[in-house]
């Protein structure tokens, strides 16, 4: 199946879409999982690696991800795209994101609404931007850059942010918004980063959600969080992926899919990992969720075209 989307660039990409993964929650995976994942054999679920991970010709990495692939449908997460950074991106590390696609063949592809390079350096973290128009124009450019690349629509995910940008001249949903609008990428929704940001930064995590483009939500991930205190003793959340997901978070989620209707969903757990059945359990959550709105239709949003 084929599809044309929307393009900045000088002509519109054919892009490919692979099957559908359908309203089904997932989990990261953790090689150290691997042999509990085979013994239990296929099961109604799908599974999210960070390509970064797997950049390697060949190796342990690579058989351990054949065999998850055999029975079960990938997400494939980049982190170090740096699609948000004013420079251009980095054509070898283009050029392998695409060799993995082509290789597994998974059914969604996500990166990061972040900037993770500078020069030559690059940060374990995946750092804010200044919603600007030319911030707007560059993550457009690098969008279609990846798309181009791989030859089908992009996931975007929202960012878990500690500060904001005096500069920025639009809102965090309105610059997402209008990503999507110029490059017709999907996006990724971290329920867990609104719910972070919200809290570091003052704002309503319940409006943050009203004004988000929920229609074109092809993903959402679901993760815990660590508590912190700022340098003025005020409450500091900080996106760790180290624990469970906690109840205000999934309160946030319910309200998303009663609204959008069930779409895939990612617990994402990357330190201080549990044994397998808590991982499942965390799933097995979302999940039920997800199955009391299977039938519920996509509602888009307000601003939905």
């Amino acid at each position: 199946m084929s599809t044309v989307i929307k393009s900045t660039g000088p002509a519109a990409v054919p892009l490919r879409f692979a099957t559908p993964i359908g309203g089904v929650a997932g989990t990261s995976f953790k090689p150290e999982h691997l042999p509990a994942i085979l013994a239990a054999g296929p099961r109604r679920s799908f599974f999210e690696v960070h390509a970064e991970n797997y950049m390697g010709a060949g190796g342990p990495p690579h058989r351990a991800l054949e065999a998850i692939r055999r029975d079960h449908p990938l997400s494939l997460h980049g982190v170090c795209m740096s699609i948000g950074g004013p420079r251009p991106l980095d054509k070898t590390h283009l050029a392998r994101f695409r060799g993995l696609v082509a290789r597994y063949q998974p059914s969604l592809v996500s990166e990061h609404l972040a900037w993770s390079t500078h020069e030559t350096s690059f940060f374990n973290d995946l750092l804010p931007l200044p919603y600007t128009e030319a911030t707007l124009a560059c993550v457009c450019d690098h969008i279609d850059q990846v798309q181009e690349a791989i030859r089908r629509p992009l996931l975007l995910e929202n960012p878990s942010t500690y500060v904001a940008f005096r500069e920025s001249s639009m809102s965090e949903t309105e610059f997402i918004r209008a990503v999507a609008e110029r490059t017709g990428c999907g996006l990724l929704l971290d329920v867990n980063n609104v719910f972070v940001s919200a809290t570091n930064q003052g704002f309503s995590a319940l409006e943050y959600l009203a004004e988000f483009p929920l229609s074109r939500v092809g993903e959402i991930h679901l993760a815990g969080h660590a508590e912190q205190a700022d340098d003025e003793g005020d409450l500091l959340l900080i996106d760790s992926h180290d624990g469970p997901v906690a109840d205000a978070v999934w309160k946030l989620y319910e309200i998303v899919i009663q609204r959008r209707g069930a779409v895939p969903t990612l617990i994402e757990w990357d330190s201080k990992i549990p044994d397998w059945p808590v991982l499942q359990a965390e799933a097995a959550a979302a999940q039920a969720i997800l199955d009391r709105h299977q039938s519920a239709m996509p509602a888009g949003d307000r601003h939905a075209a």
